[in-house]
């Protein structure tokens, strides 16, 4: 074997062509990429401002809800002593109506009213066998 018998020396394939179509390719899924990752950060700014937007109107309707709930309190407080007044009242007035009606009481049993004194006869077995 003579080296002109001998297998051909492999020398590599042309890169060139192949690679330049590579890189078409490339730089478009490149492109496609940074356009996807603007999106995301555009959405994530989004999501984030309604975030706070919805954080701080929950925040308002908070301090507003505390306020009112203070309020029906402060309101029931004083509907509550209004009551308690009321039927502190009438406690008392119904105390002194019944001490006015036991002392009216006393009165009476010590000067009954005169009456005017009729006897009424009953009729007995003896006087039915009469008539």
């Amino acid at each position: 074997m003579t080296e002109s018998d001998a297998a051909p020396a492999l020398s590599p394939p042309s890169i060139s062509p192949f690679s330049s179509g590579l890189n078409k390719p490339r730089s478009e899924l490149l492109t496609r990429i940074q356009g996807l990752k603007q999106d995301l950060q555009n959405w994530r700014s989004k999501l984030d401002t309604q975030a706070k937007m919805y954080h701080s109107e929950l925040s308002e309707l908070k301090k507003t809800l505390n306020v009112e709930v203070e309020q029906l309190k402060s309101e029931f407080q004083e509907l509550r002593n209004t009551l308690q007044q009321q039927h502190e009242d009438v406690t008392t007035s119904l105390n002194n109506l019944g001490i006015q009606d036991a002392s009216e009481e006393v009165q009476r049993t010590q000067n009954p009213p005169v009456t005017q004194n009729r006897e009424v006869q009953t009729p007995t077995l003896q006087d039915s066998k009469e008539i």
